[in-house]
């Protein structure tokens, strides 16, 4: 009897480069060798016990059956005020927001109301390798849009967004604090890409999910609020993972507008029920509460990122790109003359220490590294020593 075959649209995915570089971490690990990661994107804090006993009351309260699959109307309010109090945006809870199963869902969903089958998705590279397969499962076809470094950052250029525009092209997905880049995009800069969206008449998918991790004076603003023109072509999907170190709550939220929402909601309906309901409760919680916890954890982040950049840009051939927000940095290892997933390998092979090579996320992502802060203490330290003593060593190699 024939063995059941996959459908051919897996064919098209790929494990994610964190999966595959943690497959290999565990067959190591499997031969008794140890290491320390300064590669996930995972923040060390816990959840703020404020937002925990919220959802512990919430589940005493009875709190576990089905939720409105929509997101609770409390929820639903809370995001509206919030993107009103930190975005200056108005949004009707009652048709324009759609609470989801962390922004991963909120992609999923957003791909799928809006993509016909060969619509061409813009996606700016380096990026976060996660949101290729959603795009492919869609339908959508990816049209890499290449970034570079100018000034000790990496910029996005209009002209490269309009050479990379073809016939089909129907979206842009942009993510500010930009995974894994570390750029804060201005509003200069976001004016320039909305002038082609609105030009173009394409949507833009705002990926805001480390919108409160930002540094010295950069600010995140969401390409919604530069217009009302802009506001109706924009699909913001955000989550409480980053922000209030809620990953494995796993709940999220989109705005748009009210069409398109309840396209979404038509997917989420074949898909999900949504997060329990005690977490929606405990998402209301840090919504409304004091941010004060948000704060702290920026604080420390910050703190972080001045280590990782101190230590790192004491080793020659190694030039750090200052993250402007989110707990990634970006390192320059060009003057190595070589390939970044060859120096990945070697600095896990020899030295112990795992990071992301810059190649995983794109041709313009070649020739660096991605370093992770969102762990810090002894972790972060002996990470950067270890980093600094492989970098260093293959430097001598030359």
């Amino acid at each position: 009897m024939a063995a059941i075959l996959p459908s051919a649209r897996i064919g098209q995915l790929r494990p994610t480069a964190v999966n595959s570089i943690l497959a290999e971490v565990r067959q190591m690990q499997a031969e008794g060798k140890t290491f320390v990661s300064l590669m996930r994107g995972e923040p060390d804090f816990r959840t703020p016990e404020h937002i925990v006993e919220a959802g512990q009351k919430a589940l005493r309260d009875g709190r576990t059956s089905y939720p409105d699959n929509r997101g609770e109307p409390r929820l639903r309010e809370a995001v509206a005020a919030k993107l009103e109090r930190d975005n200056t945006l108005g949004y009707d809870p009652s048709s324009e927001i759609l609470v989801t199963t962390g922004a991963t869902f909120g992609f999923h969903a957003a791909l799928t109301a809006v993509l016909n089958p060969g619509d061409e998705v813009l996606l700016p590279e380096p990026i976060y390798d996660a949101y290729h397969s959603p795009v492919l499962l869609a339908g959508g076809v990816i049209r890499p849009v290449p970034a570079a470094i100018e000034n000790g950052r990496f910029v996005l250029h209009p002209e490269a967004i309009e050479a990379a525009c073809g016939p089909r092209t129907r979206m842009l997905l942009l993510n500010t604090p930009w995974n894994p880049t570390g750029t804060v995009f201005s509003r200069a800069e976001l004016e320039n890409v909305a002038q082609l969206v609105l030009r173009r008449q394409l949507v833009l998918l705002s990926d805001e999910i480390y919108e409160a991790i930002t540094y010295d004076g950069h600010a995140h603003r969401s390409p919604a609020s530069l217009s009302a023109e802009m506001r109706e072509r924009t699909i913001l999907v955000n989550s409480f993972s980053k922000t209030y170190a809620m990953t494995g709550w796993r709940a999220g939220y989109c705005a748009a507008p009210a069409a398109i929402t309840q396209a979404m909601f038509l997917v989420l309906q074949q898909s999900s029920r949504g997060p329990a309901t005690f977490v929606q409760d405990a998402c209301t919680e840090a919504l409304t509460a004091s941010q004060n916890c948000v704060q702290r954890m920026r604080e420390e982040y910050a703190a972080r990122r001045s280590l990782v950049l101190a230590e790192l840009n004491a080793v020659t051939g190694c030039r750090m790109l200052a993250p402007e927000g989110g707990f990634f940095a970006m390192a320059d290892i060009r003057a190595l003359r070589l390939a970044s997933n060859d120096v990945r390998r070697a600095l896990m092979r020899d030295h112990g220490v795992v990071v992301a090579h810059g190649s995983a996320y794109g041709p313009s992502g070649e020739g660096t590294l991605r370093v992770s802060f969102a762990t810090g203490g002894d972790t972060l330290r002996r990470g950067l020593a270890q980093l600094g003593a492989g970098l260093a060593a293959l430097r001598a190699t030359e």
